[in-house]
């Protein structure tokens, strides 16, 4: 893709590139657990309780147990361990992952068949547009419901719940601008201790009712729920989905762990404590009189810890949540970083956090943005039950468009047996559409949220796609060629000392800044550069394939400089490096021009004026040009333009 003054981006071929995944595997695996499993390692805390006193309540007895437990064991099995990490994963965009990964991948390999792959690339888009619903649910029900554990310890903390959740958020929020890496080094550690605690307070409860194990793994008690109460287990499965919650972020994080270190980790440690945890809480239930398992089940995670160790066993859930929050929030960040790059979001300050960490970054607007609608949740909803509620529609609905986009990599990628496609994606949808359709009756109390959140995000992510599209085009249609700007315009012109470099979309014509600037100013500088920079549908590529140059002769040169979409853009050090040009550009020499449209909606084919209207704001409100490309401040000449769209 290539990015011009505007931040508008187009298809580009692909280059090489390279992993960022290095170090040993324990470590890694380590690391993964602290970072990748936050999500999904805190869905005991509520998923079991919501299952049984949620908005639609079941029984705690032996049938709704078992059929539970086998659903939720089935689930980890068939979504988790199966789609995502067995074949998921295999479909890397050189070592990165995530639904914009996998929709590059698909664009580079199937561009031949534009005609369909349009719709493909509008389901990744509302993949990417229902994840930001489901980045501000995560932080408010996480930590709403570890807080809430204080009420078991003591109900007169009740009042105290949700400023504390608050309180907590608000303070998490406000340090991304300082970094992770030094907390991020501490989460690994501590998840490790959060999951063994999962797992020693399963197996002290799994001791009186070992029978449990081969209950939760027999499928027959899955069926036999839904043969004794279909209708009742299919509203389950409403619930059930939030045991795996986050099952998706694996295979997002995989470009910082890499998929062997992600797979280890799960099968040998998470996935046995969570289950262990799961089975723990049905054994307590099945343990207890009726009637105390009824109070018993509307918070089951801390029940199952002895008086004095619950206040301590809140305070480790708290930060489990806090952790758990962290990766959404930075996975929010990575994710606009990509939409950004692909052209799907305008231009947005981004800070680097580290500089030993490529990935660490910091997104003022999307942070508080996402702060203040985390806090509206908390205050609407008030409790974590009710945040459930809402809870898992954009979840099932990424997964289902997940599910999608792995067909088309199996069919027509990878070309594999037609048969052992047929019966996954029967298996995968199977599951999906179940749990999608279950979650479709929470709409009237929350689902209706992360559904106007995403349907929100995706009218401006399609928005800004289509109308940079037609901008550009508007600009290429007077397009003079460079030779014939070079032999008549040039001789006529007075040349000036320096270097000029014009900022341009197309790889082709003179650049409009190009023209104003000779229209106004009646000069040229003695070195031009006619400089595009491409933005390429891989995670990075190699350094010595970073810049192409072409000699138009009489001082006049064209130059792509190509990223990654993972990468950082540095206009002014990657010039400094460019062979071929005469002399190395020193930046007191140089000025850079940039153009700067001015959109005028009009009637012209393309898109509604309501949506012209709309990106011409986006387009107002995008980053300097100057800031995004790091040029230097007193170097930068703007020209303006206006253009109808």
């Amino acid at each position: 893709m290539s990015i011009n003054e505007t931040g508008a981006a187009q298809a580009a071929t692909p280059h090489d590139s390279h992993s960022h995944t290095q170090g040993p595997l324990h470590k890694l695996a380590i690391a993964a657990v602290g970072i990748v499993y936050g999500d999904i390692g805190t869905s005991p805390i509520y998923a079991f309780r919501e299952t049984f006193a949620g908005h639609h309540t079941l029984a705690p007895d032996q049938l709704h147990v078992w059929g539970v437990l086998s659903l939720i064991f089935w689930s980890m099995m068939i979504i988790v361990t199966l789609k995502y990490l067995t074949v998921i994963m295999r479909a890397d965009n050189k070592g990165e992952g995530g639904s914009l990964a996998l929709l590059a991948l698909i664009n580079r390999s199937l561009e031949k068949r534009a005609k369909w792959t349009g719709g493909i690339v509008l389901l990744g888009v509302f993949a990417t547009a229902l994840f930001y619903g489901d980045s501000m649910i995560t932080p408010a029900i996480s930590v709403l419901s570890a807080v809430e554990g204080l009420t078991i310890v003591d109900p007169l903390f009740e009042p105290l719940v949700i400023p504390l959740a608050i309180f907590i958020l608000v303070g998490l929020f406000a340090i991304q601008s300082r970094g992770t890496a030094k907390v991020g080094s501490l989460f690994g550690p501590i998840m490790i201790v959060y999951f063994l605690t999962l797992a020693v307070l399963g197996l002290s409860h799994i001791i009186e009712r070992p029978v449990v194990i081969l209950n939760t793994l027999n499928p027959w008690h899955a069926i036999n729920f839904y043969i004794q109460e279909p209708v009742r287990a299919f509203i389950a499965m409403g619930s059930v989905v939030l045991a795996v919650t986050g099952a998706e972020a694996l295979y997002t994080d995989m470009g910082h762990f890499g998929r062997k270190p992600i797979r280890v980790s799960w099968l040998y440690f998470v996935m046995p404590a969570l289950l262990l945890n799961y089975m723990g809480q049905g054994a307590m239930l099945l343990s207890q009189p009726p009637l105390e398992a009824v109070e018993t089940v509307k918070n089951p995670f801390f029940y199952m810890a002895p008086d004095m160790f619950r206040l301590p066993l809140v305070l480790l859930a708290t930060v489990a949540t806090i952790i758990a929050s962290q990766a959404v929030i930075s996975g929010a960040f990575s994710v606009t970083q990509q939409a950004i790059q692909l052209g799907f979001i305008p231009r947005l300050r981004i800070t680097h956090t580290s500089e030993a960490a490529a990935g660490q970054i910091y997104i003022p607007v999307v942070n508080w943005a996402l702060l203040a609608m985390v806090l509206l949740l908390v205050l609407m909803f008030g409790s974590s039950s009710n945040l459930a509620a809402a809870y898992g529609i954009a979840v099932t609905g990424a997964m289902l468009i997940d599910g999608v986009l792995i067909a088309v990599v199996m069919i027509y990628i990878w070309k594999w047996n037609r048969l052992i496609v047929a019966a996954l994606l029967a298996l995968f949808f199977g599951i999906d559409l179940l749990y999608f359709s279950a979650n479709l009756l929470k709409v009237p109390d929350g689902g209706w949220f992360p559904l106007l959140i995403g349907a929100i995000a995706f009218t401006l992510l399609t928005t800004w796609a289509k109308g940079r599209q037609l901008m550009i085009a508007r600009m290429n249609e007077a397009t003079l060629p460079m030779p014939i700007f070079i032999k008549s315009a040039a001789p006529s012109a007075a040349r000036v000392p320096g270097t000029a470099v014009f900022m341009t979309s197309s790889s082709e014509g003179v650049p409009h800044a190009l023209l104003h600037n000779l229209k106004h100013n009646k000069v040229l500088h003695e070195r031009v550069f006619l400089l595009t920079v491409r933005i390429e549908d891989v995670p990075f590529i190699n350094a010595e394939k970073r810049a192409t140059v072409e000699d138009y002769g009489s001082g006049f040169y064209r130059i792509v400089l190509t990223y990654g979409f993972m990468e950082e853009i540095d206009v002014p050090a990657a010039l400094a490096k460019v062979e071929g040009i005469g002399p190395s550009c020193k930046t007191m020499d140089t000025s850079f021009f940039l153009a700067r449209q001015t959109l005028l909606a009009s009637a012209r084919p393309g898109m509604a004026i309501w949506r012209e209207k709309l990106f011409a704001w986006m387009l107002r409100n995008a980053e300097s040009a100057m800031e995004f490309f790091k040029l230097p401040t007193n170097r930068v000449v703007e020209l303006g333009s206006q253009l109808e769209i």
